[in-house]
């Protein structure tokens, strides 16, 4: 403001003015205050009436029935994982392990995938991966609404048709070429 001396009344309006303005200014910084302290629902499982939390199974479930469903896709996970549910399938009411091949990471809303599968002869390894991920995507998000950042497909082995027709023996070429070499 100017150097020019102020009536009373004035200096009373500055004073209000200014007055005005603190308060504002404090009403202001109680509002930060309680914003802060009453966090605001940061997704779909977080409401101001509770939160749903989900244990990383559930997750892992979802990603191995989605990649499951891909065509092409003939098993999932390692040869050590593969040969356990082999031995497992064999008991009487035993249930199958859906989430064998799965591994997740899972944050308050967000998640990340890694699968592991063994593929069919014959089918576009690049085509299977990007429909795995895809319906991944899809059922974790749409089932459980946690954003899923990544999915990280990984292929351990394809099956060839030869497999089938030996049922775990060792396959038939290299039988016959053992043959040949003695």
């Amino acid at each position: 403001m100017s150097n020019i001396p102020q009536t009373g009344l004035q200096q009373d309006r500055a004073r209000e003015a200014e007055a005005r303005e603190q308060e504002k200014q404090r009403k202001q910084q109680e509002q930060e205050r309680q914003s802060e302290q009453s966090p605001k629902p940061r997704g779909p499982l977080q409401t101001s009436r509770g939160v749903t939390t989900l244990d990383d199974v559930v997750v892992a479930k979802i990603a191995g029935m989605a990649a499951r469903e891909v065509p092409g896709v003939y098993d999932m996970g390692n040869a050590v994982r593969r040969a356990f549910s082999a031995v497992t399938d064999r008991i009487p009411n035993a249930q199958t392990n859906v989430a064998g091949g799965i591994s997740v990471e899972k944050g308050e809303t967000q998640a990340a995938v890694d699968v592991t599968v063994v593929t069919e002869y014959g089918a576009s390894i690049v085509e299977v991966g990007n429909a795995i991920r895809r319906n991944i995507i899809d059922q974790v998000e749409n089932t459980t609404g946690l954003e899923v950042i990544e999915v990280n497909v990984n292929v351990a082995d394809v099956h060839l048709p030869s497999e089938d027709n030996n049922n775990g023996s060792s396959s038939g070429s290299q039988s016959s070429r053992s043959n040949e070499l003695k």
